[in-house]
């Protein structure tokens, strides 16, 4: 058992402490959003911000997660206005999709601690691997998250997601 901040709410996750993170996250807290991919912490499928660093949770035990502040992609923004969600839409760098998830929450992660960051600080901060080959929009992607979030270029109005509550629904 353990117990954490996920996504800005406290949770108590029943599970052996050696479980990996990310399977406490989809398992038993219901968030899918990170995906499995390689299980060695090398593809960035799985990547959650821990305590302000991007980090691939396959590698991460809900042990060592314990007391920490994890957010997921479903945590990022709930109304999908955060600047690396409008950025990924407005540069199309988004493929199939699997690896999206991952590659904004490492993007998140960086623009977090440095919204003006070089080609060379995004090359060093963003290693997760994406199969469809988005890497030529990345470095324009985040970039432009950053000046969207030093409020230097407008954002792109996205569509709220559907909930339960959503009326009609």
């Amino acid at each position: 058992m353990a117990i954490l901040t996920v996504n800005n709410q406290p949770i108590e996750i029943k599970l052996e402490s050696d479980t990996p993170l990310l399977w406490a996250l989809r398992d038993a807290a219901n968030l899918t959003g990170s995906k499995y991919g390689c299980g060695t912490g090398e593809c960035g499928a799985c990547m959650v911000i821990v305590d302000g660093q991007a980090m691939p949770s396959c590698t991460l035990s809900l042990g060592e997660a314990e007391g920490r502040t994890v957010t997921t992609i479903e945590g990022l923004s709930a109304d999908r206005n955060h600047p690396v969600q409008q950025a990924f839409v407005a540069e199309q760098a988004i493929q199939c999709g699997f690896c999206t998830p991952g590659l904004v929450m490492a993007a998140a992660a960086l623009l977090a601690h440095n919204t003006d960051p070089t080609e060379a600080d995004i090359r060093a901060a963003i290693t997760n691997i994406c199969r469809c080959g988005v890497y030529p929009r990345l470095v324009r992607t985040i970039q432009r998250a950053g000046r969207i979030a030093r409020g230097l270029e407008p954002g792109v109005p996205l569509p709220v997601p559907a909930t339960a509550t959503t009326p009609g629904l």
